[in-house]
């Protein structure tokens, strides 16, 4: 029986600053450029379809080309690092 409860920081209650939320699409991109390098050192090429076997993909692409979906992932999973360490009461500050 799988009794796994998520139980993710709150943050409900943080809202980011407007240069954070710059940062965040900066962490968008960043972590878009991490994944693509992975799979392309992994062998993996742009393909139309994803292909498991073939291994192809079709979000070997700039961040810039990707699917409006695709990037709000990388969005969503970048603002949620920047908001846990704000609920957390971290403060980022730009040297």
């Amino acid at each position: 029986m799988n009794d796994y409860k998520p139980k993710p920081i709150d943050t409900s209650h943080v809202r980011l600053p407007d240069d954070i939320l710059k940062l965040s699409e900066l962490l968008a991109q960043n972590t878009h450029d991490i994944w693509a390098k992975k799979r392309i050192d992994e062998g993996w090429t742009y393909g139309e379809k994803r292909d498991d076997t073939q291994k192809t993909n079709p979000c070997l692409v700039p961040y810039a080309d990707l699917p409006a979906r695709e990037k709000e992932y990388d969005r969503c999973t970048s603002r949620q690092v920047l908001e846990i360490l704000y609920a957390l009461g971290y403060q980022l500050v730009k040297q």
